[in-house]
Order: C-alpha cells, then sequence, then structure tokens
C-alpha cells in the first residue's frame, strides 16, 4: 500500500495517510496568542482541513489525544471541543497535562482516522 504525507513540513509530516488510516501529528494553534478555547478552536479547524485533504472527516476519527499546558484549561478546550464535536461519532480521547515546546501553546491535539469507504 502506498503512503501518503500530508502538509509536510521541516521535520514531520501534519498527517500521514496509510493502510485505511489517517494518523495526525500533533497540531498547535496558528496563532499562539490565542486563549486556550481560541488555540483549540484553531486546531480544530486545522485538523478539518487534514482529514478532508486525507479524504475522510472527524466523523472518521477513531481516537484523540489532547494535550494541554495546564489541565486547567480543560473547560475552555471542551467548549470549543463540543462546539466541534459531531455528537453522532464521538471518537475516543484522552486529556493529559503535559509540557509543550512552544510556552506559549496551551494546546496540543493529535489523533486517528478511518478513511471514509468510497460511496457505492
Amino acid at each position: 500500500m502506498a503512503i501518503r504525507r500530508l502538509a509536510e513540513e521541516g521535520r514531520l509530516s501534519g498527517a500521514v495517510v496509510h493502510g485505511g488510516l489517517v494518523w495526525l501529528a500533533g497540531q498547535v494553534a496558528d496563532d499562539p496568542g490565542l486563549d486556550a478555547e481560541g488555540q483549540t478552536t484553531d486546531i480544530l479547524t486545522q485538523i478539518d482541513a487534514l482529514l478532508a485533504e486525507a479524504g475522510t472527516s472527524k466523523r472518521g476519527l477513531l481516537s484523540v489525544t489532547v494535550v494541554l499546558a495546564d489541565i486547567a484549561d480543560a473547560p475552555a478546550m471542551n467548549r470549543a471541543w463540543d462546539r466541534w464535536l459531531d455528537p453522532g461519532a464521538k471518537p475516543a480521547r484522552m486529556t493529559i497535562q503535559a509540557p509543550l515546546v512552544d510556552p506559549a501553546w496551551k494546546v496540543e491535539i493529535t489523533g486517528v482516522a478511518a478513511l471514509e469507504a468510497p460511496a457505492a
């Protein structure tokens, strides 16, 4: 099977498609000056775009990991998440606190999604 790499940068790809799955790199906000809710909204918009480019959508998400620099930002992150989430296709999700590479980042999100089956 072919491997497709999307949104390639110097050290990584934004997503890798292989074996019917889309593996997302950790996504961070384009504008690190936003609060946690704003950063989460920004990241989820990026995830939507990567998944669309890969040939799927948030409905295909299987698993998501949310990393917060400060776990106290969980309610703010959850507000953005709840607005974005498709209630009929909730992925498995884990949220943890850990230091992020850039101190301005409050949120980083990664996940794995299934490719959507072609229409019959």
